[in-house]
């Protein structure tokens, strides 16, 4: 019987074969935190071991709200900095212009590697998934316990099979079809399974496109999620990989799946994900003509350079209707945004561009919502309060979508406006 990703990933890292449901202990390679890392630290310091057991596996991101918006997020930052220093962590990136939404620090800078087992305390970890990694986000106090003891025990998740075929139509996008998905399957349609993504479809999509089917993994109940690594994955991270140990993994032909979807990427079409759930899916159809007060067009699951290419296509020569904010992934993302003139086309379209960083996303600032108000936003999530009031409204969507709905200022087909 042959093996799914997970038990290949898992079985490399524990140094035996595993199967599903099987309880195994790893040295996870990577151990990501942002923001969140300061309350981790608090909870490492109490479970009394003096120095955290692998310095240089741990990845500091500083990203949830940069710079700080607040004193309360300034000591946070503060008592990160502070930790890092104690403890000798040399991978850290801080409030400059070298960091970022920390999910895309760690597919640029080369950490997410194929055949790896990295784990975040958030839970879009699982956006590695991309670039053949089994990631996944854990909980605070279990990070605590993966900096003192080096190790963490995971039960083998079954798996799930998603068979992606064709090409996308004008207008359409990675997003379109995750939100589809999503709807399809539902919130817990993947509860603990690892999601492997198959097919010509997916073979034809970009990295970036991948990042943004993985990185929504957890909002169908995903551990992870994971494409193949192919030539693509290779050719990227030959410049920067921060390790040695990756090997390409994929399934067994013949491996065995709990439960098994098929796709026509032709099949899809612009949708977006209604108040006040990710599978709360509508077709544009349903919902065009729905005033919003906001477009967002950013974060961790759209914000890389193809996302605000997409985006400035529609928006190029026009202007927008409600205020429009624009966060680049990255400063290496902005920079070359700001190289192909794209925020030249964003700022005389009228949209606000922010420094990188999460910002409106989980309603920390640079955009959050008044009652009452509704915002159209290419982030992962539309729960009650996402991006600020508990009485505002979110709908999730593409950048293409986006681009098009903040230039009529209500939810708009962007097939019209290409």
């Amino acid at each position: 019987m042959g093996k799914t990703f997970a038990e290949k990933a898992l079985g490399k890292a524990a140094g035996y074969e595993v199967v599903a449901n099987q309880v195994v202990t790893v040295e996870p390679d990577w151990c990501m935190s942002h923001d969140n890392g300061a309350p981790i630290a608090r909870t490492f310091k109490k479970i009394g071991v003096k120095n955290v057991k692998y310095p240089e596996r741990i990845c500091f991101i500083l990203d949830h709200a940069v710079p700080a918006p607040s004193s309360d997020h300034a000591v946070n930052h503060k008592e990160v900095r502070e930790f890092v220093k104690e403890q000798g962590i040399p991978n850290f990136y801080d409030v400059k212009s070298e960091g970022g939404v920390c999910h895309q620090k760690m597919c640029e800078e080369g950490y997410a590697l194929p055949g790896l087992v990295m784990v975040g305390s958030d839970s879009h970890t699982c956006t590695y998934g991309a670039y053949g990694a089994f990631s996944t986000g854990i909980g605070r106090s279990e990070m605590a316990a993966v900096w003192a003891t080096g190790k963490l025990w995971f039960k083998v998740p079954e798996s799930m099979k998603v068979v992606v075929t064709g090409k996308f139509k004008p207008g359409v996008s990675a997003k379109d079809f995750i939100l589809k998905f999503i709807g399809d399957v539902r919130a817990d349609g993947a509860d603990y399974m690892s999601v492997e993504f198959h097919g010509d479809g997916i073979e034809n999509m970009s990295i970036a496109e991948r990042m943004t089917l993985c990185n929504m993994g957890i909002e169908f109940g995903a551990k992870n999620a994971v494409c193949k690594p192919d030539q693509k994955v290779l050719d990227a991270i030959k410049a920067n990989a921060k390790s040695d140990k990756w090997e390409p993994l994929w399934a067994d032909e013949d491996a065995v799946y709990a439960a098994e979807y098929h796709y026509d990427l032709g099949d899809i079409e612009p949708g977006v994900a209604k108040p006040h759930k990710v599978d709360n899916y509508a077709p544009i159809e349903e919902v065009k003509g729905t005033p919003i007060h906001e477009a967002f067009l950013g974060s961790c699951t759209n914000g890389r350079i193809e996302d605000l290419r997409l985006a400035a296509g529609i928006l190029k020569g026009k202007k927008v209707a409600v205020r429009t904010v624009v966060i680049p992934a990255s400063w290496i993302v902005y920079r070359q945004a700001m190289t192909e003139g794209l925020f030249d086309i964003f700022l005389d379209a009228g949209c606000i561009i922010c420094n990188p960083g999460c910002g409106p996303c989980m309603g920390n600032h640079e955009g959050i919502l008044a009652p009452g108000e509704a915002a159209i936003s290419t982030a992962n999530r539309n729960f009650k309060g996402r991006m600020g009031d508990k009485e505002s409204f979110i709908y999730l969507a593409s950048p293409m979508t986006v681009a098009a709905s903040a230039i009529k200022g209500e939810i708009s087909d962007p097939r019209e406006a290409l």
